[in-house]
């Protein structure tokens, strides 16, 4: 399979210009210049910088250059200590993965869908010159499945517009339902020899999401370990609604047990379409929660470790801090040094 140069081994920048605060004081803060070089000390070769439009545009769409200056003072610093960076947008004006609501009218929306563009056009007009050292992805996490066909044209669309301003830019396209690694099949043929398919991978939920209260039906005291047997899981999975949208729920994968087996199973079909259209595999986002066992957590990020080393898929682990899955937390602590090495 075609390998992606340049972005092997990514931390994701969770919670700073997306899912956080807008108050300077935070941006100023939450990720400073020191952050990116402890990353580049861990072997990284990329960080991920989600970034929600609020942060870059006002409410009527006119720019917002304060917020843009956090993200020029990044990509220098990522210069500075030897980072490429991933610019993901991760909430357009209509559309967010985690609000239904609020998203509900941006695959039917023309007016929406030409204020996502013309935002596209703008970053890539201003970030075209940094293309040898940063990807774009276009949107975080679509979530029906009902609009794939929509969403391959929305991003089609929207690939052509950035390549007025970029042409050989990387540009990141994921599917539907959470960027499932199962839905990578459905994405549009790639325009180019620079498009990546893009997934996202926080199997099996039951571990990696224990006690998350954004999970449907998830015990707030709920624990269980890493592999154990796939018997356990599947019957702890079946009582929770939420942990049953992702590879358990999916009848079409023969997994047999936890471990490295689980994970080449659930990539085989990404990786046979990623061969057979010469398009590189990225997983922008990969982790557990700061809830589970640390020889677990270990474990985990041992398996899908030996399986992304094996394919040459990319990625880019959620996340740096915060979140529920800061690595820099005390949780992780005792097991940081060893989790460096997983990258």
């Amino acid at each position: 399979m075609k390998k992606l140069e340049k972005f092997q081994k990514g931390v994701n920048l969770g919670g700073w210009l997306s899912q956080g605060s807008l108050e300077k004081e935070h941006l100023d803060s939450f990720i400073l210049e020191e952050d990116i070089a402890r990353i580049a000390s861990w072997g990284a070769d990329h960080v991920r910088l989600p970034v929600d439009f609020e942060n870059i545009e006002t409410d009527d769409g006119k720019e917002k250059p304060e917020g843009y200056a956090y993200i020029d003072n990044c990509i220098e610093w990522c210069k500075k200590y030897g980072l490429n960076l991933v610019l993901d947008l991760h909430k357009t004006c209509g559309y967010i993965f985690d609000d239904k609501n609020y998203s509900a009218d941006f695959f039917d929306s023309e007016p929406l869908q030409d204020r996502f563009v013309a935002l596209w056009k703008r970053l890539a007009a201003r970030y075209a010159r940094f293309s040898d050292m940063m990807m774009f992805e276009m949107l975080n996490e679509v979530v029906r499945f009902d609009v794939a066909e929509k969403w391959n044209q929305i991003a089609l669309r929207c690939m052509r517009a950035i390549r007025e301003y970029a042409p050989t830019v990387k540009i990141l396209y994921g599917g539907v339902c959470y960027n499932a690694v199962s839905t990578v099949k459905l994405l549009a043929e790639p325009i180019d020899e620079n498009i990546v398919y893009n997934f996202h991978c926080y199997e099996p939920l039951l571990f990696t999401h224990q006690t998350a209260w954004w999970v449907d039906q998830m015990p707030k005291d709920f624990h269980i370990n890493y592999p154990a047997s796939l018997e356990e899981y599947l019957e702890e999975s079946r009582k929770i609604a939420g942990t049953m949208v992702g590879a358990f729920g999916d009848k079409n994968l023969n997994i047999t047990k936890l471990g490295k087996e689980f994970f080449e199973e659930m990539f085989r079909e990404a990786i046979e379409v990623a061969e057979k259209r010469n398009v590189p595999l990225y997983c922008g986002e990969y982790g557990v929660i700061d809830q589970a066992p640390t020889d677990g957590t270990l474990k985990w990020f041992e398996d899908i470790h030996e399986v992304f080393e094996q394919h040459g898929i990319g990625r880019a682990v959620w996340s740096y801090k915060k979140m529920d899955f800061g690595w820099i937390d005390e949780h992780y602590s005792p097991i940081l040094d060893q989790l460096i090495k997983l990258l």
